[in-house]
């Protein structure tokens, strides 16, 4: 596992050169907050880093319901029974086993790692503009119908999910890349996640944190390069 500091947010990230699984942890100053839970057998490092750093886990939100974002939530959970687990009520109900569209959503299949086995289900559903701690709900679905996006008030660091990527280079979700295809792969709709990566550019974020990759700094010009080759590609 490899930690990335940048200001109050750590990036954990397993199989770092590899196949690259980022989890998060928010310093809210006398508190943590985790967004994300990578794979089952990442627990025990992602709560020995929150051991670590000797503050209470409060908060564990969910990006989106795919099992390589929630795959230690049940084990974190029985170590901090206190922490509220957020998630939005959209992706919730990818968590408890159904996958069928709601009315007015295209008829895409769900594609990636769905939960089949997490005990753990929301204790709160979160929409757009509600606050967990410094962090504010952005929805940002496409890669799944509920996925979200989380914008740091303090700082404007955004934390995306599988929204974007970057490693193998900067993509909105739904766009091929060979050094690392998998976020494409599981994308629910490309089109809708176009429409979300223009939505993240709009907030002006000053950090962009995703799922897969590392941390980019002043991401304005890369959002823009990423967005041009996404309409590029599956539009053209």
């Amino acid at each position: 596992m490899r930690m990335t500091k940048n200001g109050p947010l750590y990036q954990l990230t397993f199989l770092p050169k590899l196949l690259p699984i980022n989890c998060y942890i928010i310093d809210e100053e006398t508190e943590l907050t985790l967004v994300d839970a990578a794979l089952s057998l990442h627990a025990k490092q992602i709560l020995l880093s929150i051991r670590v750093m000797q503050k209470p886990l409060t908060q564990i939100i969910i990006t989106h319901a795919h099992m390589d974002h929630l795959g230690a939530l049940d084990a974190i959970k029985r170590e901090w029974p206190d922490a509220v687990v957020s998630m939005s009520s959209r992706d919730a109900r990818l968590l408890a086993g159904d996958t069928s569209p709601l009315p007015g959503e295209p008829d895409s299949p769900i594609k990636g790692g769905v939960p089949t086995n997490i005990r753990t289900q929301p204790d709160r559903l979160l929409k757009e503009g509600d606050r967990v701690g410094s962090l504010e709900v952005v929805n940002t679905p496409g890669h799944t119908p509920g996925s979200i996006s989380l914008l740091d008030t303090r700082n404007r660091f955004l934390i995306v999910g599988d929204a974007l990527q970057t490693h193998g280079g900067i993509a909105v979700s739904g766009t091929f890349k060979a050094l690392f295809p998998f976020p494409a792969l599981a994308t629910w709709n490309k089109k809708i996640a176009l429409e979300s990566a223009k939505k993240i550019k709009k907030l002006d974020p000053q950090l962009l944190a995703v799922g897969h990759g590392k941390m980019m700094v002043h991401p304005l010009k890369a959002l823009e390069s990423a967005i041009l080759e996404s309409e590029k590609k599956n539009w053209h």
